[in-house]
């Protein structure tokens, strides 16, 4: 599959007195590599510098990824090897290796064009339900047995290099490793997949790397589990997470944790029995997968097939891209090492600042005016604090009042493209609203809020994330009060009816 020497450019541009040195410029649109694989748009660059770039095979004239390093030679070595061995490997959650290139002074491998959007991108929005944590999950580590049946380690799992692809299917991307990578440490990384999966959150310092938020940790370092995180989250799902990301722990093989993630996907998202302790999650049946592999088959593309509306969801949701590191921009972050978590924007809009004096809560009639306290951590730049409701006996607020809600001032009529919301449950009913006034912090100007506010945009019941989007349609976009109205609780783990709201942010157009 090497077609050496094949598709050199450049001038002479050594340094003087050295004839023969050559230097070779980046890859551009239009240009053709191997004398067939025309470029045509550069989508990304990724952590280690290469260049994700979409083409079209011009002989079989189909569209293809084209991964680019600079140099090839020895320094490309590693990604090529990786690269000639996965191609002969044909499986429903691997990306299909074509070709691989080396021309010395860049290398290049020829893979297959999945049109998606990348995990990362999809848990940007909010976390994902048990069920779909599950199937997600299961395909990855499928994916990884795949690979390590076939005595290659990916060493790059992360949900950078996981596509929804438009077809519903959950593919793992190429195995580029450049440093040293090994079976323990992928494993461990389907691990902080399933984790990112429930939370949002990715747990770098355990495996890998992604531009998700750091994982919560306390005092000590030591990460929280899922369920600390974010509530309803099933107790074998959580344990299974926080195991396979303890090093003290010896994790199981691909095969096994594919083996479980295949029961667990048949199963749904209810708790599963065990029998005996040695079979608990972490126990996989106590050996190897051997004839126990189960497949969730049409169940996995039904269930990750909403995934991808859940990405594009929303007029401030980026683009499809293809996924395989950072998001395209001129400059690329580092992600070989730990970093600040990235500022919390969507599309192009800029958080507008807001202080805790331009917040109260909203409690209409007959609330009891009590729930007042914390308000101002909606707004403190935190999604890990916020305010909370009360308890209630019933979702409608116990049928005691319409709602309840954050009222925010901006001070002046602002333009505004959308709101962003953070709360701690998926399952929650909430609607973003405005009004010409703040008829004042008290029963009767409640009261008044609670009627006479009226919609922008379409509200959010039962919503499926804990991440709320609510664009903000041209014709409302001069605003002075916004409402984030809350009509329905979801249930915690103890049967009552309570919410937090952790982070508000209004962002301009």
């Amino acid at each position: 599959m090497s077609h050496e020497g094949e598709g050199h450019r450049g001038a002479p541009d050594g340094p003087p007195g050295v004839p023969g040195v050559m230097t070779f410029g980046a890859p551009t649109a239009g240009e053709v590599l191997a004398g067939r694989y025309s470029l045509e748009e550069h989508v990304a660059t990724d952590s280690a510098g290469r260049q994700i770039w979409r083409g079209i095979d011009t002989v079989l004239r189909r569209p293809v990824a084209l991964v680019v390093r600079q140099p090839g030679g020895e320094a490309a070595a590693g990604m090529l090897t990786a690269a000639v061995a996965a191609s002969r490997l044909v499986h429903p959650h691997l990306v299909s290796v074509y070709d691989a290139i080396d021309e010395r002074h860049r290398a290049y491998l020829v893979r297959e064009w999945v049109p998606g959007v990348s995990l990362r991108d999809v848990l940007r929005q909010s976390p994902l339900d048990a069920e779909r944590a599950t199937l997600v999950t299961h395909a990855i580590a499928e994916a990884v047995a795949a690979l390590h049946s076939a005595g290659i380690v990916h060493g790059n799992v992360h949900p950078g290099t996981i596509l929804v692809a438009d077809d519903g299917r959950v593919v793992l991307l190429d195995a580029h490793a450049d440093g040293p990578a090994d079976p323990e440490s992928d494993v461990r990384a389907v691990g902080a997949v399933l984790y990112a999966c429930l939370t949002s959150h990715w747990p770098f310092a355990e495996s890998g790397h992604s531009t998700l938020p750091d994982a919560v940790r306390d005092s000590t370092g030591r990460l929280a589990s899922p369920r600390q995180v974010r509530g309803g989250i099933p107790r074998h799902l959580d344990e299974i997470a926080a195991e396979l990301l303890d090093r003290r722990a010896t994790p199981p093989t691909a095969a096994a944790l594919a083996a479980e993630f295949a029961g667990l996907a048949t199963q749904g998202d209810s708790e599963p029995d065990y029998d005996d302790a040695d079979s608990g999650p972490m126990g996989f049946g106590g050996g190897e997968a051997g004839g126990t592999r189960r497949r969730a088959g049409g169940k996995l593309a039904l269930g990750v097939a909403v995934l991808t509306a859940i990405a594009i969801a929303g007029a401030f949701i980026g683009a499809r891209v293809l996924g395989a590191g950072p998001e395209p921009a001129p400059t690329t972050p580092d992600l070989t090492s730990p970093t600040s978590n990235p500022p919390t924007t969507v599309g192009s809009g800029k958080p507008i600042a807001i202080a805790a004096s331009q917040v109260r809560v909203v409690d209409p009639p007959k609330g009891d005016r009590t729930e007042f306290e914390g308000y101002e951590k909606v707004v403190d730049g935190d999604e890990l604090t916020g305010w909370t409701t009360d308890e209630y006996l019933r979702a409608n607020f116990g049928g005691l009042k319409p709602g309840m809600g954050i009222l925010i001032n901006l001070g002046s009529p602002t333009r505004v493209g959308a709101v962003r919301v953070v709360v701690s449950q998926q399952g929650a009913s909430v609607a973003l609203r405005t009004g010409s006034s703040d008829p004042g912090d008290t029963t009767a100007g409640d009261a008044t809020v609670a009627s006479a506010y009226t919609a922008i945009g379409q509200p959010l019941d039962d919503h499926s994330g804990t991440v709320m989007v609510f664009p903000v349609p041209d014709v409302q976009q001069q605003v002075q009060y916004l409402l984030v109205w809350i009509t329905k609780l979801p249930a915690d783990n103890d049967g009552k009816f309570v919410l937090s709201v952790n982070e508000i942010t209004v962002l301009a157009p």
